[in-house]
């Protein structure tokens, strides 16, 4: 009988029943497999790893395992870095306390992990997806991501995702030699996507995954909608991003004043983190321990896609950048994608984007013996730009270039309305 919520935790009205422990069957079966040390038979082993080239300084030992270089290689590529210079949510706030796009990473990989061990998986693999999954967001968020895509469409067709651009930036961009498994990962991990039951693709080389890629840049959502993991790992950290943010965006939204902790129906305001990290945890291991796919109850599915539901409802419909300066911001993404495509017709060498983007990405792959063709696509070459654009990166280009940006962006300070 599993521990449930009336034993001194918080009460979600809107799923009562959902337990916040596993069951005590299931807590032996995981204690027995831990005290033997092995792995589940559905884990992806180190010695599965598929890179693109075979290289000795990739070689996995025993200090430093196959995944683990996967997790080395992204953590010091300089998208990674950039990550806490990006909007989770919310734009323009003097708040440090706000959640950036750097946190959220380690946040998802917290819960993968914590659900990964029960499991018995490969946490290795888990980090490694977990760490790399948004190097190609945008700034200022899922906005940012729908102004540079309507953008990039508009002049290409094709269409941008910030799954799709992580698995470049990892892949193309850096040259990293990063494995399939960790790449594939990445591409699948859309939350956007959820389902009650994750089950592995069987994919196994890069031929097929480079044409899923150009799948997705050819007809964006319709292919990434059916997008599997190759792992359970992969499907671990899928199921893992929802949880990860559903309750953690809520507690950030009554922080920056735009909700309170009675704007929800579950009733629990900001608690919700807390709650969710327990139930929707315990309700994935309960659904999938030994089994060959990653999956919900019907309860503990229903809950988590009412509560994103009522997330987009009340928050992210509402965000800053969704709300009062979505026009204007929309405009400054299309002004500055023309903007960068005229430097490179130009072959302005002295403008940001030779200087900033193209140079440091040649510098990093010559290390490897190689080149950024970004010539053959100048498009594709502005959205790499843009994508890789910090917030304040971004604020600071447009002010510079356009001097009507500096009346729309808001000067706000950590003072407003305190008395340093």
């Amino acid at each position: 009988m599993s521990i449930t919520q009336n034993q001194g935790e918080g009460i979600n009205r809107m799923a009562p029943h959902m337990p916040l422990r596993v069951s005590p069957e299931t807590e032996a079966r995981i204690r027995d497999m831990r005290r033997g040390g092995a792995m589940s038979h559905y884990a992806c082993a180190d010695a599965a790893v598929i890179r693109r080239d075979v290289a000795e300084r990739d070689n996995d030992t025993v200090i430093r395992p196959a995944f683990v270089r996967d997790i080395e290689k992204i953590v010091h590529a300089p998208a990674y870095n950039r990550l806490n210079g990006k909007t989770q949510v919310f734009s323009f706030r003097q708040n440090d306390d706000i959640t950036r796009r750097g946190l959220h990473e380690q946040l998802v990989g917290r819960v993968a992990r914590d659900i990964g061990r029960a499991l018995g998986l490969n946490l290795d693999l888990i980090e490694a997806i977990s760490l790399g999954h948004d190097l190609g967001h945008t700034p200022f968020g899922h906005a940012g991501e729908r102004f540079l895509n309507d953008v990039f469409h508009e002049r290409t067709g094709r269409w941008f995702r910030h799954n799709v651009q992580s698995v470049r930036v990892l892949d193309v961009l850096d040259g990293r030699n990063v494995s399939l498994q960790t790449l594939d990962g990445v591409i699948c991990h859309n939350g956007e996507f959820e389902r009650q039951r994750f089950e592995t693709s069987g994919l196994n080389d890069f031929d097929t995954f480079d044409r899923v890629v150009e799948g997705c840049w050819e007809s964006g959502d319709e292919a990434i909608s059916h997008l599997r993991p190759m792992t359970l790992e992969g499907c671990v950290m899928r199921i893992s991003d929802i949880i990860a943010y559903v309750g953690k965006d809520r507690q950030d939204a009554i922080r920056a004043g735009l909700a309170d902790e009675k704007s929800f129906e579950d009733g629990l305001g900001g608690a919700y983190n807390a709650w969710a990290l327990s139930a929707f945890v315990t309700d994935v291991v309960e659904q999938s321990l030994g089994k060959p796919y990653i999956a919900m109850s019907e309860e503990g599915f229903a809950e988590l896609a009412r509560a994103k539901r009522e997330n987009y409802e009340k928050i992210y419909g509402s965000a800053e950048v969704n709300g009062d300066f979505a026009g204007p911001v929309r405009e400054l993404f299309s002004k500055l994608y023309d903007h960068e495509l005229e430097a490179l017709r130009e072959g302005a060498e002295d403008s940001a984007i030779f200087r900033h983007h193209i140079g440091p990405i040649n510098r990093r792959l010559g290390y490897y013996g190689r080149s950024y063709d970004w010539e053959s696509d100048p498009d594709q070459c502005v959205v790499d730009f843009i994508s890789a654009m910090t917030d304040d990166y971004f604020v600071a280009t447009c002010e510079a270039v356009f001097p009507e940006a500096r009346q729309i962006f808001p000067n706000r300070s950590y003072f407003d309305g305190v008395r340093p």
